[in-house]
């Protein structure tokens, strides 16, 4: 059940009726019914997995706060570990282990061949796992407290809006939100409404629109050169920050129609001036998950300098790895990695004007860095990310054409829109210029923005990009 069909929308308008009809005290089990139902709408055997999840975590985390020894208290978080690492292994990474343990074994000549396993990737799995290994860790670190309920565990494990594409939740963020009252909020409901349409918006006018551009540059970067490639890899930095975001703050404004305030995962990145300011504004939960659960314990930056360097490079290369069991992974968390050990180098040795004018080249080259490493993300294998980078660089009339001019217009049109309307929020006078219209004129952009996405929205591209992870 994609947030971008009517089947969800159909759901949700049920689910909202009758949690603010129902008393408080029941609300926990419509929500844990309805985030069920939400995953099983994919595939219903996966559930289970969920399930085995959420009761090994329930009892070792209560096992964790009861045990009286720091060994006891380690061994039942070790085996919480185990249990989600194991079934994220097994599900999304057996297969890439697999297919180099193979060619390794061709590489030296053994013709021994281990079987791949025919399994399906189970939506949002890389997101509950996190989620619940950072509760037990926070358990036993005594930074949260037990949940006794395990219904409401459950629902913090398996709550709808942010269950399959986050963003990833601390469970003393969460789990309080979800023992306490919510009254009907009209000003909050509106609020989580408009963000849900602005979401929308940036799925299915903006990232589903880009999408048949980015497919034709990749697709056929052996049979283009030059500028429709270095396009093509700029509306892909465009789209999947449009696909993601979108989702986020889908999913942000469903749960603030609910009462609950999710974290918020994107502030707006394209603006960074570094790329250390770029992690810090993309997908804000897992950058922060990872410097807390990775690099932190690993030492961080109260190290020697080579080992601080170190301590980067790992926490990106195992982000890269997050996202997906492919070396072209790998190398884009490594490039970032790299980026930023090159920007605490540079910024140890040398200081800059703070001017205009250097701002703009730190946007630009911040920019260029994050959409270089993107081809690695985008591209199915090395080969094509070779080949569309070396292509790129070459130049020829005859091979130039990427799409017809009046979809190029509209797509440039519209990321026009989208950008004003984030300078506006990044300045702070969206919220201020929009209250300060009156009543009818507030009125007619919401019906024209719905219009917008009713005319100019690619409803038959529904997939959102972050579900493969």
């Amino acid at each position: 059940m994609l947030f971008n069909s009517i089947d969800f929308f159909i759901f949700f308008i049920a689910i909202c009726f009758l949690y603010y009809r129902m008393q408080h005290k029941h609300r926990w089990m419509l929500l844990l019914a309805g985030s069920y139902y939400f995953y099983m709408s994919w595939k219903y055997e996966y559930i289970i997995l969920i399930i085995v999840s959420t009761i090994i975590d329930y009892f070792c985390a209560r096992s964790i706060y009861q045990a009286t020894g720091q060994k006891k208290k380690k061994r039942f978080l070790y085996l919480s570990l185990f249990s989600n690492l194991s079934i994220l292994f097994i599900f999304k990474y057996f297969n890439f282990f697999t297919e180099n343990i193979n060619y390794s074994l061709q590489f030296i000549g053994l013709s021994y061949e281990i079987p791949l396993a025919e399994l399906v990737l189970p939506v949002g799995i890389s997101f509950y796992t996190f989620q619940t290994m950072s509760y037990s860790i926070d358990v036993y670190k005594g930074e949260t407290i037990v949940e006794n309920h395990f219904g409401r565990f459950a629902l913090f494990v398996t709550y709808f809006p942010q269950l399959v594409a986050g963003p990833i939740e601390r469970s003393n963020r969460l789990l309080p939100q979800l023992r306490k009252k919510v009254e009907f909020n009209y000003e909050q409901i509106t609020s989580g409404l408009k963000l849900m349409a602005w979401g929308l918006f940036k799925k299915v006018v903006i990232a589903d629109r880009l999408s048949s551009f980015v497919e034709i540059a990749f697709d056929r970067s052996a049979d283009l050169t030059g500028l429709p490639l270095i396009l093509g890899t700029i509306f892909f930095a465009i789209q999947i920050y449009c696909d993601f975001s979108g989702y986020s703050d889908i999913a942000i404004g469903a749960s603030r129609v609910l009462g609950i305030k999710l974290m918020k995962n994107f502030k707006r990145p394209y603006f960074s001036l570094n790329v250390r300011e770029f992690w810090k504004r993309w997908h804000i939960s897992l950058s922060s998950w990872f410097r807390d659960y990775v690099y932190i314990p690993l030492g961080g930056n109260r190290v020697v300098k080579w080992r601080g360097y170190y301590n980067l490079m790992i926490t990106f290369m195992v982000s890269g790895f997050w996202h997906g069991a492919n070396w072209t992974f790998i190398i884009w968390g490594a490039l970032h990695g790299i980026y930023l050990v090159a920007l605490v180098m540079i910024n140890n040795r040398w200081t800059f004007p703070k001017t205009k004018l250097f701002s703009i080249f730190q946007w630009a080259l911040t920019f260029t860095l994050v959409c270089f490493a993107w081809i690695f993300f985008r591209a199915k294998d090395m080969s094509e990310a070779m080949t569309l980078i070396q292509n790129s660089l070459q130049f020829s009339i005859e091979k130039t054409a990427l799409t017809g001019f009046n979809e190029l217009l509209t797509a440039l049109i519209l990321i026009a829109f989208m950008t004003s309307i984030e300078i506006l929020h990044e300045k702070d006078k969206l919220v201020s210029l929009f209250n300060s219209r009156p009543t009818w004129q507030r009125w007619l952009c919401y019906y024209s923005f719905l219009f917008i996405i009713y005319f100019f929205g690619v409803f038959e591209k529904t997939q959102f990009i972050y579900f493969q992870f």
